[in-house]
């Protein structure tokens, strides 16, 4: 089941990939996904071959970063920018992006938060604490 559902979602990376490469017209959920894969130079070998990337496992004891993880936490980002929400993270990441000058470098900080604040959650079987992640994202703007 988990390795069906995994591959239906690293499908989007690879078809908002293709159709990028190839000029045919996005849908705006590809667009958002295909810009986050231009920013990614480095992954850009790994989604011209679709095989390989639907079966690879990434394991992160080994130092490993799973590129479709990355990818997807910058789009978390870009959601909850968009959404506001939690409240009041549209603000900050805002704030962040300015001070440091490149959006991209700063999403890369801000996801420590979102990182962490994620795997608390699965640690502990529970939703994550947004209050919390907002709280990590403030502390991190305002050291």
């Amino acid at each position: 089941m988990f390795s069906n559902d995994r591959n239906q979602l690293r499908q989007v990376f690879f078809e908002a990939w293709r159709k990028r490469s190839e000029g045919e017209s996005l849908q705006p959920l590809e667009e958002m996904v295909a810009t986050v894969i231009q920013q990614h130079p480095e992954y850009h070998r790994l989604l011209n071959d679709r095989q390989q990337g639907l079966d690879r496992d990434y394991l992160p004891e080994g130092g490993e970063t799973n590129p479709f993880l990355h990818m997807a936490m910058h789009l978390t980002l870009i959601e909850q920018v968009s959404t506001d929400r939690p409240p009041g993270i549209s603000g900050l990441y805002q704030r962040f992006c300015q001070r440091k000058g490149d959006a991209h470098e700063a999403e890369h900080q801000l996801m420590e938060c979102l990182g962490r604040i994620l795997w608390e959650a699965q640690v502990e079987n529970r939703m994550p604490d947004e209050q919390a992640y907002y709280e990590c994202v403030k502390r991190l703007i305002e050291s």
